[in-house]
């Protein structure tokens, strides 16, 4: 007797604690991300008895049955017995390994044995040959929110394709890395391309899948055809949240700190300075041969997805952003200081620069001395109005 109370109340004590261990688990699973593409029970009897084409790329991935390991979505379906037809591949290629603007080739993929059709060869939106034997299809592509980078726009063909033909489209969401922000100049359509095609700012604070229900609800497509989409959300999910991609998106865009500072140093690419394509620091740098010497320096030599990177085998001078903060809207600075210390007596700017920016004002704005802030005031009505159709298509807030 002299033992039994405090046995009696450790025991309890040690129930009281697994009770609660049980609970903060359950809670935390409860409350825990799923992107769209893990919710199979939502989508696969979609597919069930069905043709599929799958547009998808090297970050078309789900975790595994132990959270450790990623499985390609392309290969879950496959050995659950979905009857896929074909894979389309955007920029980059299916597995995401060729250098940005290289065209892609059709294949075979090695390990499934299906047909791989590239939407960056000889034509960049499906044809209807390509999806005559397709009953659906089904688009994962991981974005990272920014008008210029080309998935978006790939988007935009494989649904004005399949709103002609009446074929519907699933879209597998996953959470937009730059979705705490919205900002920019607004595209003007003279300038319409593939890096930018709609209506939109730079930074547009969407998912992919929000922004395939604005591009089919504002009738951007070709003759206002619409698409039957169907978005499979993500769970537990808002834009604010931080989101690490667990696959890198492009060759050159590698780790966290490089898609956050994509946005701001996407402008160089219509410039003679290097962002650090042939480097290990891709878009978490600046410099060319033509800017004051610093400290800091990195010279450019080929590697994968950059085999013919700007100012190959020269000394770039610039700035190394690879610690700063974490940054919450467009950064001018650093395009503007380049500017003004620009010592090379070819343009600073290439003709591509208007087709990033979506309008020639930026360059002309940047050429008579204007500050930041007096270039971001000049955005300022557009972003308000644009705002007001984004809040129609959200699914998260």
């Amino acid at each position: 007797m002299i033992f039994l109370k405090p046995f009696k109340s450790t025991y309890l004590f040690l129930v009281l604690l697994l009770i609660f261990t049980l609970s903060v688990v359950a809670q935390k699973k409860k409350n825990e991300l799923k992107i769209g593409a893990e919710r199979t029970e939502l989508y696969l009897p979609l597919l069930e008895g069905k043709n599929v084409a799958v547009v998808a790329n090297q970050t078309s991935v789900i975790k595994n049955a132990d959270k450790n390991q990623f499985v390609h979505t392309v290969d879950s379906l496959f050995s659950l017995k979905i009857n896929i037809k074909k894979v389309f591949s955007p920029e980059h290629g299916f597995r995401g390994v060729a250098d940005a603007g290289e065209l892609v080739d059709d294949g075979i993929d090695s390990k499934t044995g299906l047909p791989i059709i590239s939407l960056y060869g000889n034509n960049k939106k499906p044809t209807a040959n390509q999806l005559e034997d397709v009953d659906i299809v089904l688009f994962d592509i991981q974005d990272v929110g920014v008008r210029f980078y080309t998935y978006i726009s790939t988007l935009h063909l494989v649904l004005e394709t399949c709103g002609a033909l009446g074929i519907p489209v699933i879209i597998l969401d996953r959470p937009n890395p730059n979705a705490h922000y919205i900002d920019g100049p607004i595209l003007e359509m003279e300038h319409k391309s593939f890096v930018g095609m709609h209506k939109v700012p730079v930074v547009y604070g969407m998912t992919i899948g929000e922004y395939g229900q604005m591009i089919n609800g504002e009738k951007w497509l070709d003759n206002q055809v619409q698409c039957n989409i169907t978005v499979i959300p993500n769970k537990n999910y808002k834009h604010k949240m931080h989101y690490s991609l667990p696959i890198k998106p492009s060759p050159n865009l590698p780790n966290d700190q490089s898609i956050n500072l994509y946005p701001s140093l996407g402008f160089f690419e219509g410039t003679n300075v290097s962002v650090g394509r042939g480097t290990e620091m891709q878009f978490q740098v600046y410099g060319s041969p033509y800017l004051n010497q610093t400290e800091f320096y990195f010279i450019p030599t080929p590697n994968e997805g950059s085999k013919n990177p700007l100012h190959l085998g020269t000394v770039c001078y610039g700035e190394n952003l690879s610690n700063i903060d974490f940054i919450d809207r467009l950064n001018l600075d650093w395009l503007l200081k380049a500017y003004q210390e620009n010592t090379s007596e070819t343009p600073f700017f290439t003709i591509f620069f208007t087709k990033l920016a979506g309008t020639k004002k930026l360059q002309a704005q940047i050429e008579q001395g204007f500050s930041e802030r007096e270039i971001r005031k000049t955005w300022k009505d557009d972003l308000r109005d644009f705002k007001e159709i984004r809040e129609k298509y959200l699914i998260y807030k």
